[in-house]
């Protein structure tokens, strides 16, 4: 039996939230299709109090920025940067290009060709999100995308060092000083001053989701990347203090990070409760984490392990963080969630931060049908055909004209009859199916 010992925000109320940011995305949108840099200008002075002359950074700046990067700072920097590069290339490598010829004298292929123009939005109005720079700007750069847009909010009233500097490292070819919604629209959009790309990736909060799935159609997009959700998957083989870190550990992002664990431990699940409650008494980013926990923290208890699967597979969420004494079996069986982090020497953060996979993963239960950024995402696999001799022409011809004429497509069928004419020799007449060759079974 599944007994919810804690439970979150009501449905109908998080529904009320979302409809709420669905109307401000759309005015916000439509504001700068409309007018431009005046509205994205606008919108960075009201939200950011940021207005410089432009939000593009130039070289100069970016140099001046860079410098105020200490060396250890810098080396971390660039540990996390090759981290991420080395688990993107070896993704990268494990696509390739085919061509096959399955009938003599046809010939079948793909080719992985990159998005031509990508904006990657990294987060940092409220938390500098350096390492988002690797996850979108590193990993498309590897994907070898000839135009990357990178736009971040100013932390502080500034520019933050640490992520322009992540962002120039990671070969970003313009980078804008500019969040939230303006920012999202101004690169899907276009403006006087910013050209418009062809795809949009990054995480982002409530508005900046929304606003990339209202404008998925007109761009591409990576995922629907809204708040962070973790779930905490936990038996006796760890403690409460284990679980409430790593809960809290992913509720500081916002005040609407679900944070959920799945036991079977009553025991585990009460200690757990009331260690997250001491944890907030100290946590420095308690304002934050505590209105996650209280509104969409949730507690499952469960009487087997198939019951825990069964809630974690349902949520789908983001993170799932698996500490039990069979973390192999969940990995075998888990089939709906963004990344698994398997083990008590593992966490989330390593993750977000450094270990080498990207931390932009599907939230909302986007995981029952996506996975996570990679560079995969950036490649567009295309498809083409060549017949190379007459008696392939003919021969394909045939089925197909006869195939168009079971479907009624008379003029399909016309473009099959053509090269059968003209190919095999046989006289097909116009709209009529070509008939079947006599050949010995």
């Amino acid at each position: 039996m599944i007994n919810q010992l804690k439970r979150g925000k009501p449905e109908a109320e998080r529904s009320e939230d979302d409809a709420e940011v669905r109307a401000v995305v759309e005015a916000t949108l439509e504001s700068v299709r409309t007018r431009g840099d005046a509205a994205v200008r606008e919108l960075s002075a009201k939200f950011d109090g940021y207005e410089p002359e432009s939000f593009r950074l130039s070289a100069g700046q970016i140099e001046a920025l860079m410098s105020k990067v200490t060396a250890q700072e810098m080396n971390d920097i660039r540990f996390a940067h090759d981290q991420i590069r080395g688990f993107a290339e070896a993704q990268r490598a494990s696509m390739t290009d085919i061509e096959v010829e399955p009938l003599p004298g046809v010939i079948l292929g793909h080719r992985n060709i990159p998005v031509q123009s990508v904006g990657c939005y990294v987060p940092g109005g409220k938390f500098p999100m350096v390492a988002s720079a690797h996850m979108s700007v590193l990993t498309a750069s590897v994907a070898g995308v000839p135009r990357i847009v990178a736009a971040t909010p100013p932390f502080k009233g500034e520019p933050n060092p640490a992520a322009i500097a992540a962002m120039q490292i990671g070969g970003a070819h313009e980078i804008y000083v500019l969040g939230g919604i303006q920012a999202i629209g101004a690169m899907a959009l276009g403006t006087e001053t910013i050209k418009p790309v062809h795809m949009l990736v990054g995480p982002g909060n409530a508005y900046v989701a929304e606003a990339k799935r209202q404008l998925f159609g007109r761009v591409g997009i990576d995922l629907l990347a809204g708040p962070t959700e973790t779930l905490v998957i936990a038996d006796t083989t760890v403690d409460a203090e284990m679980c409430a870190t790593d809960l809290l550990g992913q509720a500081e992002h916002g005040y609407n990070s679900p944070a959920v664990l799945v036991t079977n431990s009553r025991k585990l699940a009460d200690e757990t409760m009331a260690e997250v409650d001491r944890l907030l008494a100290i946590l420095p980013t308690a304002n934050t984490a505590a209105v996650s926990w209280r509104d969409y923290g949730e507690v499952y208890v469960c009487d087997t392990y198939e019951e825990m699967l069964a809630v974690a597979n349902d949520l789908s969420f983001e993170h799932v963080q698996v500490m039990t004494d069979r973390d192999d079996w969940f990995l075998e069986h888990m089939t709906c969630y963004g990344a698994l982090f398997l083990g008590p020497r593992t966490n989330v953060a390593n993750g977000d931060k450094v270990i080498g996979t990207n931390h932009t993963l599907p939230t909302k239960k986007a995981g029952r049908y996506t996975g996570g950024l990679w560079v995969g995402k950036f490649l567009k696999t295309h498809s083409y055909q060549k017949v190379m001799t007459d008696e392939a022409a003919a021969m394909i011809g045939e089925y197909c004209s006869r195939l168009c004429i079971l479907e009624g497509f008379v003029a399909h069928a016309e473009q099959a009859n053509v090269r059968v004419r003209r190919y095999g020799g046989l006289n097909v007449p116009y709209g009529a199916p070509a008939q079947p060759r006599l050949v010995a079974e």
